[in-house]
């Protein structure tokens, strides 16, 4: 017979037991209903965002203003009587293409700082972050039969001028898969009519008067659009240049980026004159906001129509600003302070004037931009992992590409008994 003390320890375990039970399903169904109340809100915002992602995209074109018109800054003239519009008509469409190209720039620009302070890009990098209107602007002024050229800080224009976001990372990292093929690098980028890409100072503008020299010769309505910084507009063979242009009407558009600093030197402390635009004296010229699209864009197709009519080059000064210093090197800081950057970024950002015109217009909806900031993320990371992951060219291509067509041939190399072949 069980002792009265098991019993009443049996009876206590039982109730206990009864006990944790009922609390174990109470902490069981407590658990669940939580759970289902997480659910059910996680639910509800995915419908949530899903219906809104609905309206938005169920939007049809005729809900937003397919085109308007905007007042632009007057341009600034030297010897002209009559200059760009004061109005800018945009459609829709283009102003989409154009947040899109801009929105591109800027975001390969911020990937090639990244890559570029892990060590992964190497060697001289120009950003172009902050003058993006004046790429894009330019492009929209002209065609893309016609041709341009420019200095180092050339990646913006690669990409407007047909270059892909992959080939210009890749080419950045001194991959295969670059846009020349590896071995160009930040300031050596080619497309179809766009002749780079120059490292030497002020030298690309008088290959650009030849360039203008081959299409009056060939008769072909083309021109070219030559470019450098504030940096380079002192440089001798710029006005030799001008001179040259001049007396044979050639047609070319000279274009002066004024980014306000030649490498960490203020244009004031530069230069004795910092009216770019008169600097041809003899040379028509405009002087344009260089951080609105449409100003550019305006002034852009002002300056073609005067070259295509036979009148000869003119001279555009883009008043612009770069958020990077020089290049990688340079911090941008010592010559200039942040708060200076940050009223150019708050007042003055191209993208930011683009975004708000078209959304205060009815030309767009938040939502539609944010999804090409989001698809513009994705090509650049995609873009990036190429690039760090692309082979690098061997080195039996190193003297390839040297001359346009011929048969292969055999290069010295830097050791007299190593021969490269070079193929085109």
């Amino acid at each position: 017979m069980p002792s009265p003390f098991n019993l009443i320890e049996g009876d206590r375990q039982q109730k206990g037991g009864e006990k944790r039970s009922e609390t174990a399903g109470r902490w069981q169904h407590d658990s669940m209903q939580k759970m289902l109340t997480i659910i059910s809100n996680v639910l509800r915002g995915s419908a949530s965002r899903h219906a809104a992602s609905m309206v938005a995209s169920s939007r049809s074109y005729a809900d937003f203003t397919p085109e308007a018109t905007f007042d632009i800054k007057k341009v600034d003239l030297h010897r002209l009587e009559e200059g760009p519009p004061l109005t800018a008509t945009l459609t829709r469409e283009e102003g989409l293409k154009y947040y899109r190209t801009m929105q591109t720039i800027r975001r390969m620009e911020l990937k090639a700082d990244q890559l570029y302070k892990q060590k992964i890009i190497r060697g001289f990098c120009h950003l172009y972050d902050g003058q993006e209107a004046c790429a894009v602007g330019i492009e929209g002024g002209i065609t893309l039969s016609d041709h341009l050229i420019t200095a180092y800080r050339a990646h913006g224009y690669t990409l407007t001028r047909g270059g892909t976001v992959r080939e210009i990372m890749a080419e950045l990292t001194g991959r295969r898969g670059g846009i020349a093929k590896g071995k160009g690098g930040s300031m050596h980028m080619y497309t179809k009519n766009f002749y780079g890409g120059n490292g030497i100072v002020g030298a690309q503008v008088p290959l650009g008067a030849g360039v203008a020299l081959a299409c009056k010769y060939l008769g072909n309505d083309q021109l070219c659009v030559s470019l450098y910084g504030d940096g380079a507009a002192n440089q001798g063979q710029i006005f030799e240049t001008y001179n040259m242009s001049s007396l044979w009407k050639l047609p070319i558009i000279f274009i002066c980026e004024n980014n306000q600093y030649g490498m960490g030197t203020s244009v004031e402390r530069s230069s004795a004159s910092t009216e770019y635009y008169k600097r041809g004296d003899y040379i028509p010229g405009l002087r344009v906001d260089g951080m609105d699209v449409l100003c550019v864009r305006e002034a852009t197709k002002f300056a073609a129509d005067h070259c295509r009519s036979g009148k000869g080059p003119i001279l555009m000064e883009l008043q612009t600003y770069r958020y990077h210093g020089h290049s990688m090197s340079d911090p941008g800081v010592s010559y200039r302070t942040r708060e200076e950057i940050q009223e150019v970024r708050s007042k003055s950002d191209p993208i930011s004037m683009l975004k708000d015109r078209m959304l205060s217009n009815n030309m767009a909806s938040i939502e539609e931009l944010k999804e090409i900031d989001i698809a513009v993320r994705k090509e650049i990371e995609d873009a990036a992992q190429f690039a760090t992951t692309d082979p690098e060219p061997p080195l039996d291509d190193l003297c390839s590409h040297i001359f346009a067509n011929d048969q292969p041939f055999e290069v010295r190399a830097a050791t007299p008994w190593t021969k490269l072949t070079s193929t085109s």
